[in-house]
């Protein structure tokens, strides 16, 4: 009898560990796509109206969920990718990062944080980690614990030297894998250098959009009927100094510098839908790959950008503002229990992405995150997971702008240049979502545009009939302040010695 009782148990661990075995190759893969500098309203899925050809994002769209109230907090850095990624991998809040101004010295940030980091998280979990993305202005730490990294920056105009070369890593990798019968669930970085300034496309997709690489400061580059329309928000100049005026991205983008004269803008969006064009080519190719090894139906596919960008709209160029194209980012969710073809607003920031990766895979959120995941909104069981979204933008004049969002309404507070500019703008999104301005309706603008604004559409902050919201929104940006432990206040805040910092504040890195 003790034989072959033995034989049973011995028998029976085996199909336990066949069990485990196949429970954790049934684990779902993850591939997060994360591109550089992209509005929203770039994609058709946001602007029905954008001439932006992205086919394999829009059938991510009709096969997942799409989000229309994603946001990237902010930042404290003219080089927003920099906090941005570095959300994205811990899921801190802004303040509370490891880069994040005297953060370390206020002991707002947990030691060996790179430790509970995406990449660490999955690793210990038995996922197998691949990266491939931009070197720099990112989370150093973390990027080195991906067990494959193959990271580049790709700017160029041709296979080798842009958004090809991140989507041949992937292609390589997922062969490696196959090659050596790695059947471990994935969780792949798939980041990309581009759309992010300088904006040299391929030339057959620079020819579509009507763009050329324009390389002269002096003047503006040729006119082409197939370059992109003006957006209903262009304005030639921001009404009022914003705060970071002479930041980079404002005055030395290469082909816009400082100029915002309707042909330079237009080629500019030329330049940028050639390289979001070509993004979306690359994404096909490594959905199809995934499609031909049977991986795609077990895969969450999240696609997003690291924060928005300008181009023009209300007459600025870069990342260092508050407005919608640029604090919102584009985010699209495909996978298994996934709704095709549904549409939330979510409210979810893209720190909640390290919470909601774990949520699906089954995996507990480490303990330094303070992300939400949002697996409730994805399997259809909330509308959102917070009510109200607080932004920053503290990378130039200090104490710099600050937002707060509560359902339709829109806030925006600039304490900049030494007090010499205080401004507070309010929209309600709903009857003005491109956030037009009193300037929005000079007819020399409707004229270029072609958008004319019905009266309500302005800002709304100096109108007595909203004074009663405009003060419920400054109530409420100051209790986010508070509870995200911003180190400043605004000039109309109460003092409480936290405007100028008590602590002297670290160089942070130059936006590129």
């Amino acid at each position: 009898m003790l034989p072959a009782t033995r034989a049973t148990v011995l028998l029976s661990l085996a199909f336990c560990l066949h069990g485990f075995t196949l429970a954790a190759e049934t684990r779902p893969n993850l591939l997060l796509i994360l591109v550089d500098d992209q509005s929203p309203f770039d994609l058709k899925v946001y602007d029905p109206q954008s001439p932006l050809e992205t086919p394999n994002i829009d059938r991510l769209a009709a096969e997942g969920m799409v989000f229309d109230g994603a946001y990237h907090m902010g930042s404290f850095s003219g080089a927003v990718c920099s906090p941005s990624r570095h959300m994205i991998m811990s899921g801190r809040t802004v303040w509370r990062l490891p880069n994040a101004p005297a953060a370390i010295e206020r002991g707002k940030c947990p030691a060996n944080l790179e430790q509970q980091t995406l990449p660490a998280v999955f690793n210990r979990a038995g996922y197998a980690t691949m990266r491939t993305c931009k070197i720099g202005n990112s989370y150093e730490a973390a990027n080195k614990l991906f067990q494959v990294r193959r990271d580049a920056t790709k700017r160029g105009g041709d296979d080798q030297s842009g958004s090809a070369w991140h989507a041949e890593q992937v292609l390589d990798y997922l062969g490696q894998r196959e090659a050596s019968g790695d059947t471990r669930p994935f969780l792949i970085y798939f980041g990309f250098s581009h759309p992010h300034d300088t904006r040299d496309g391929k030339p057959e997709l620079l020819a579509k959009y009507g763009a050329v690489n324009h390389a002269d400061p002096g003047t503006p580059p040729p006119a082409d009927p197939k370059q992109p329309p003006l957006p209903p928000n262009y304005l030639p100049g921001h009404p009022f100094a914003h705060g970071h005026d002479n930041v980079r991205d404002e005055v030395a983008v290469s082909g816009v510098w400082q100029r915002r004269d309707e042909a330079t803008i237009r080629n500019e969006l030329g330049r940028e839908f050639a390289c979001c064009e070509n993004i979306d080519i690359q994404i096909g190719r490594v959905l199809e790959r995934l499609r031909a090894i049977g991986q795609l139906e077990n895969t969450y596919i999240l696609y997003t950008a690291d924060h928005g960008i300008a181009i023009g709209r209300h007459g600025l160029q870069g990342k260092q503002n508050l407005y919608e194209h640029t604090w919102r980012v584009p985010l699209i969710v495909k996978g298994p229990g996934i709704r095709p073809g549904a549409r939330v607003q979510g409210n979810v920031y893209l720190l909640d992405i390290l919470a909601t990766v774990c949520d699906l895979a089954g995996i507990k959120a480490p303990e330094a995150n303070e992300g939400i995941s949002f697996k409730p909104v994805l399997e259809g069981r909330q509308p959102a997971v917070r009510d109200v979204l607080y932004g920053v933008y503290s990378g130039g004049t200090k104490p710099g702008t600050r937002s707060v969002r509560k359902g339709d309404w829109k806030l925006i507070q600039y304490d900049v240049h030494d007090g010499r500019v205080r401004r507070h703008q309010l929209f309600n999104l709903a009857d003005n979502p491109h956030e037009l301005l009193a300037e929005h309706h000079d007819p020399r603008i409707i004229a270029r545009t072609g958008a004319a604004p019905a009266r309500h559409q302005v800002d709304l902050a100096d109108d007595p009939a909203h004074a009663a919201r405009l003060k419920e929104m400054q109530d409420l940006l100051l209790a986010e302040m508070c509870r995200l432990e911003d180190p400043w206040r605004l000039w109309n805040q109460p003092g409480d010695g936290l405007s100028p910092s008590p602590v002297p504040l670290p160089r942070q890195p130059k936006a590129k």
